[in-house]
Formats: C-alpha cells, sequence, structure tokens
C-alpha cells in the first residue's frame, strides 16, 4: 500500500483502503505505517477526526430519529485485528462523540456455556444494532474462522462451512438495511511487542496484559494466514473489507472516522416530520401561563 500524505477531494477513503472482493490477499503487502488519504500528519489527522467525530454525531442523530419513524437503515461497524491493534482504542476515540443512546456496542471474547449450546452465529445476532443505531463489534463471529483455525478448535470441515456461512448471513443482513462496515487493523508484530512492552511497564496497565498474549505472538505467521483467508473468502460488495494501516494510532482513528462518515452520508438520513399542526400547538404554548 503506497504512503499517501493527501486526499483528493472527491476520492473517497473507502476506495483506497477497500480489499477487492474475491482476490487472494497477501498482508506483506500492505504497509502497517502507511497513511493513505491522510489530510496531512498527525495533528492534521487529530484536528480532522475531531471535525469528522462532530459531523458523525450529527449523522448519527439523524440516523436515530429515522429509525424512530420506521427508517429500518442500521449500521454495523465489525472491528477485527491481532492483540493491540486498536479494536478498543477505536470504540473509545471514534464512538466517543456518538450519543450511547443510539449505539450497541459489543465486545466477543471466549465462548460462553450457553453461546456454546448454539451455532457461532446465535451470540452475534443477539448484539445487531436496532433501526436508527449504531452497532459496534469488537471481534465478531470471524472469530469461528481465525482463533478456531488456528488453535484446531473445530474440525477443518466445519471451519471451512463457516465462511460460507458468513457470507449468508451478511447478505441477509445487506437485504435488511444494515450497512455493515468491516474494519481489518493492520499491525506488525513490531508495534504489537512494543505495546505489549509498554503495558508491562505501566502497573495500570497490567489489567489488559494476558501471559498467553505472549504465546499466541509465536503464532502469528499462522493468524496472518487465517486472516488472509477470511479477508479473501469474505468479502462482497455489500459487505467489503476495509484494510486500516494501524501501527499508528492516529491514522487508525482517523481512517475509521472517515469510513464511517462517508457510509452514513450515503445513507443520508433525514429527520422525519412531525405529525402535527405546528402552528396549532405553538398557539396552545403561547397561551398557557
Amino acid at each position: 500500500m503506497p504512503k499517501r500524505s493527501s486526499r483528493k477531494k472527491d476520492e473517497a477513503l473507502r476506495d483506497l483502503l477497500r480489499l477487492p472482493p474475491g482476490e487472494r490477499v497477501d498482508l506483506a503487502g500492505y504497509d502497517t505505517r502507511a497513511t493513505p488519504g491522510a489530510p496531512g500528519g498527525k495533528q492534521a489527522g487529530l484536528a480532522d477526526t475531531a471535525r469528522t467525530g462532530r459531523r458523525l454525531a450529527r449523522l448519527q442523530e439523524r440516523l436515530w430519529a429515522a429509525g424512530t419513524a420506521g427508517d429500518r437503515r442500521r449500521v454495523l461497524l465489525v472491528l477485527q485485528g491481532m492483540d493491540t491493534s486498536g479494536k478498543g482504542g477505536t470504540v473509545k476515540h471514534v464512538i466517543g462523540e456518538l450519543n450511547p443512546t443510539g449505539c450497541r456496542i459489543k465486545a466477543f471474547r471466549a465462548p460462553s456455556e450457553e453461546e456454546r449450546r448454539h451455532d457461532f452465529l446465535w451470540r452475534v445476532r443477539r448484539a445487531l444494532p436496532e433501526p436508527g443505531e449504531i452497532g459496534i463489534l469488537d471481534r465478531s463471529h470471524y472469530e469461528d474462522v481465525l482463533i478456531a483455525r488456528v488453535r484446531h478448535l473445530a474440525r477443518p470441515a466445519e471451519i471451512g462451512s463457516r465462511y460460507g456461512l458468513i457470507n449468508d448471513f451478511e447478505r441477509s443482513l445487506a437485504e435488511d438495511g444494515v450497512t455493515v462496515v468491516k474494519c481489518f487493523l493492520h499491525l506488525s508484530p513490531e508495534e504489537q511487542k512494543r505495546r505489549l512492552l509498554r503495558r508491562l511497564d505501566r502497573p495500570d496497565k497490567h489489567w489488559k496484559f494476558d501471559p498467553a498474549d505472549i504465546d499466541e505472538r509465536a503464532l502469528w505467521p499462522a493468524y496472518q494466514e487465517a486472516y488472509e483467508l477470511a479477508l479473501a473468502r469474505c468479502s462482497a460488495p455489500h459487505a467489503p473489507w476495509y484494510l486500516v494501516p494501524a501501527d499508528r494510532r492516529w491514522y487508525r482513528n482517523w481512517a475509521i472516522s472517515r469510513l464511517l462518515l462517508e457510509h452514513l452520508r450515503e445513507l443520508d438520513p433525514r429527520y422525519p416530520q412531525g405529525e402535527f399542526d405546528v402552528a396549532e400547538c405553538r398557539e396552545r404554548l403561547l397561551k398557557q401561563t
């Protein structure tokens, strides 16, 4: 991915970051420190992220308002990436400007006993946004073709069948008015190591550290292969994957903010018209003491 320091006014970021559907993915060919489409360096990116946050908040309010009047459209942001790639940080910095009333955030961990009694998509269906909402998944149904593949938690044939089930699931979401925005946060092993060491250096970050993270790093090549398969086999025009370089936190936050903004602008939700006589209601209020 070539480094880009500026973005043409009419060039959509999603065109720069979208992975071509159905094509083989070689993650080694993408620069984790690249800044495609960025408005400039870090300071310019931070300033633009703040402006984008305010625009997102206004569009979110319109989406929520439209949902109260029967508009079934909603947005689902899927965040996937290796440990420390910034899934939680994205939720904090990108979604922080939005009204929590219109957001539905779910962080997935190892399945519970109840979740294991159902198919792998069951717990994801329960976390989907309602009409008018923006849903955010910190990890998702893709864990069942990622860690399940790397850790051999299911038979190869079963894992192989899940790609098709995921594609059918995401197609049904799109047909039901869900705009699916899937972001792979592309992190380098060197940057992950630095972030894990910083967690060890800070007692207030120890709660975020798990010694098992060290063991997971040893499986980096297997995880990259699993991601390459998922990105290639589960990308479609109605649910494409966006590869977001994640070594630079400011760029990661800026890029995902911009992607959400572009999709919401395309939806162009509108405030519903009031089903009452404005003049009559104003007159009644003015007559009250």
